[in-house]
């Protein structure tokens, strides 16, 4: 019976774990408005070794279509440009000598449409980690020789509920990320 459950708990976790890598790619994915987070995959050179951006700036967001970089140190103001330009994220940082604006133009249909289809990828790639994790769990189930039929019956039936539950939160998530992308 612990079997089952550590089985099952095994499962959830990975599951668990689909959704949560989903949500982080979904972050990524722009939707029009600024957000920090757009800038989240910078890497500075900071005195000869590759750093994140948030651990030499402050990244804010002024207002919805902004994004303002402030430098702790004035010196890292090039390093965080070029870092911002070798990103191949499509802005163009501009140095007022103080800090970096970047103006994040809005979107048009055809990128819009585009970022809907990377979001829908992501969202297909998190369905199959969750259907890989039930035919993970569905096969150790299988492999059980101390448990009766039925117990591993009613297992698997748990296994595929749980997987339908998953299912649906990731295209419920997927729904959302497509009304924010496609909402102008």
């Amino acid at each position: 019976m612990e079997d089952i459950q550590f089985i099952l708990d095994t499962a959830k976790e990975a599951m668990d774990a689909a959704i949560k890598h989903l949500e982080k790619q979904l972050v990524n994915i722009r939707a029009g408005k600024a957000s920090p987070a757009m800038l989240g995959s910078v890497m500075v050179d900071y005195y000869g070794s590759q750093t994140p951006l948030n651990q030499v700036a402050n990244v804010n967001t002024p207002d919805g279509r902004t994004i303002t970089v402030q430098p702790w140190e004035k010196a890292m103001l090039q390093e965080i440009e070029r870092g911002i330009m070798h990103a191949n994220l499509g802005f163009n940082p501009m140095n007022n000598g103080e800090s970096i604006i970047i103006n994040v133009p809005p979107l048009t249909e055809e990128r819009r449409s585009s970022l809907a289809k990377q979001a829908k990828a992501e969202a297909e790639d998190a369905k199959v980690g969750v259907r890989n994790a039930r035919k993970e769990a569905n096969h150790e189930i299988k492999k059980l020789e101390d448990a009766s039929e039925d117990l591993k019956g009613n297992a698997e039936i748990d296994v595929q509920t749980m997987t339908d539950k998953y299912v649906e939160k990731i295209d419920h998530i997927f729904e959302n990320k497509e009304k924010e992308i496609m909402t102008v």
